[in-house]
């Protein structure tokens, strides 16, 4: 399996165009993030989690000309902002894109891109097959996906752990029933918004803490916002299974 960070930041906290804080100023591309999502790659299966407004770009940084399907966490802007371009990838393979949420979002999605599921829909507009996400694991090709359920403040949100490898992005809270869909784990990628707390997102200790609990091989931390600090800096800091994912790292497993 070939796991690749699409994008490790997030929406949250001054937008670059009115910072000059020393991340925003860094020289390190490893500070440079565009929205978070993941790519996830086995045996010519090719899944990605969460599709953001910088989807495109993403896609056509990594060279990717394949695309099985999409799975989301949730409904937020920047987590499905690019479900639009999923028209070029309806084009080269002629079919719709299967994308996998939780059905409580799918009349969001439908109220977002309501040109792409129109009964007569204008020629070129995305084709977008969805299907519904619970919190039992579904076959996707043949990965098995197990859900994570968790909350993003108020807001019901899902991770997903596909074999050895999880996932869990802009989630506050998490159950101990959920926690243990997580033991065992190769590989954990967590969200951790910044060092000081927030009230939607895990922080740095929290996402620490929750990574001792469960006990994976090894963990990555995503959904970076500017002010966590300099990517070689907060590494340091950082127990030695523990890494800052940066946008364009590659995993095999």
């Amino acid at each position: 399996m070939k796991i690749t960070f699409l994008g490790t930041g997030t929406s949250q906290g001054v937008p670059v165009v009115a910072c000059h804080c020393e991340v925003c100023r860094s020289g390190d591309s490893r500070d440079q993030r565009l929205r978070s999502s993941l790519m996830i790659e086995d045996k010519g299966v090719v899944a990605v989690i969460d599709a953001g407004p910088d989807f495109r770009q993403q896609m056509l940084r990594e060279g990717v000309n394949h695309l099985d399907g999409i799975l989301l966490t949730h409904e937020h802007k920047d987590h499905i902002g690019g479900l639009d371009d999923v028209r070029a990838f309806n084009y080269i393979q002629q079919r719709a894109m299967d994308v996998y949420a939780r059905e409580e979002i799918h009349s969001q999605i439908i109220k977002e891109f309501e040109y792409a599921f129109a009964d007569d829909k204008y020629p070129g507009v995305p084709d977008i097959e969805l299907h519904p996400v619970g919190t039992e694991a579904f076959k996707f090709a043949h990965l098995s996906v197990l859900p994570v359920a968790a909350q993003h403040y108020k807001l019901p949100v899902l991770g997903y752990r596909i074999q050895d490898v999880a996932y869990l992005t802009d989630i506050s809270l998490i159950t101990d029933e959920e926690k243990e869909k997580l033991r065992g784990l190769k590989v954990v990628i967590l969200a951790a918004l910044r060092k000081k707390p927030h009230y939607s997102h895990m922080n740095l200790d929290q996402a620490l803490e929750l990574i001792a609990e469960i006990n994976p091989e090894k963990a990555f931390l995503t959904h970076i916002s500017h002010m966590m600090g300099l990517h070689e800096s907060v590494e340091r800091e950082l127990p030695d299974h523990v890494k800052l994912a940066y946008d364009g790292l590659k995993i095999e497993l």
